[in-house]
């Protein structure tokens, strides 16, 4: 499971680096970023996994969201992993939003995706194996996991599903109720096949009835956000925790849309809010 070094700059202190790795799991080569704080050598620090939204890379949230400052700062290693097996045999579609790219952190059941798109496997399963056994200063027992709209999905799903190893959450236009938005429905049906409860496994809105944790969950969503009202609808999500007794923090920031330049804005906020859950 060695991975590859494929490039690496020093950044506050730190290390960003990527890597490839073949992953006997997607069956294909995979692509996944790390920065490294310098706090790294000689402590091990922990670990938070960021997951990226659609058409998105590990190339995204590492260029564009100042990261690196505040995982600096507290000390906290991150990972990137890609949104999506990847290559020219693995199955793929016209469409930004299914295919690759688009793997929506949910295991497929359906052809022609089966073979490939395992991507809440990879994220929980094969891809922490690769860190523990080849970055030696990842603390393991220390992990948080966030994302940004689909990786927002996966990053709650994920730990809700997850939550001693996940042991803080946060997102920023999270898709939260998949199986009653058209992104959702239509990523569900090619991968999963017609509504059924595999669908509920992997919508946050359904899992939070069954399962709550002890973490508070930390959303941000912008009210310029072009998608707020057709994909995110966050009310039907905000409602489930209340009803529900999930500690949950969602705030709607006036004027920010669904970018990165709403990310940068308080990325330093979420990292804060892992460092303090992580014991960082």
């Amino acid at each position: 499971m060695q991975p590859t070094e494929v490039s690496s700059w020093q950044s506050f202190g730190g290390t960003l680096s990527v890597h490839d790795h073949e992953s006997a799991l997607q069956n294909c080569t995979m692509r996944f970023a790390v920065y490294t704080p310098s706090q790294a050598n000689p402590e091990k620090v922990p670990v938070l996994w960021y997951l990226s939204g659609l058409t998105c890379t590990w190339a995204n949230v590492m260029e564009k969201s100042g990261l690196q400052r505040a995982a600096s700062k507290h000390g906290i290693m991150i990972i990137a992993p890609d949104t999506s097996p990847r290559g020219e045999h693995v199955p793929d579609d016209e469409a930004y939003d299914l295919g690759q790219g688009a793997g929506f952190y949910l295991t497929a059941t359906q052809e022609p995706w089966a073979k490939h798109y395992k991507m809440d496997e990879y994220i929980t399963e094969e891809l922490p194996k690769v860190i523990a056994e080849n970055f030696p200063y990842a603390d393991m027992s220390r992990q948080g996991i966030f994302g940004h709209s689909m990786g927002g999905h996966g990053a709650i799903t994920l730990h809700l599903k997850h939550p001693d190893v996940y042991k803080s959450c946060s997102a920023f236009s999270p898709i939260t109720s998949p199986a009653q938005v058209p992104w959702g429905q239509k990523a569900f049906g090619a991968y999963l096949g017609a509504p059924s409860v595999a669908w509920e496994q992997y919508d946050a809105t359904e899992l939070v009835k069954e399962r709550q944790t002890k973490a508070t969950i930390l959303v941000d969503t912008g009210t310029a956000d072009t998608f707020l009202e057709r994909e995110l609808k966050p009310e039907i999500f905000t409602e489930a925790c209340a009803k529900h007794g999930q500690r949950l923090d969602y705030n709607l920031r006036d004027g920010y849309g669904h970018d990165y330049y709403f990310i940068a804005t308080y990325m330093d906020e979420h990292i804060a809010h892992h460092a303090r859950a992580l014991g960082s």
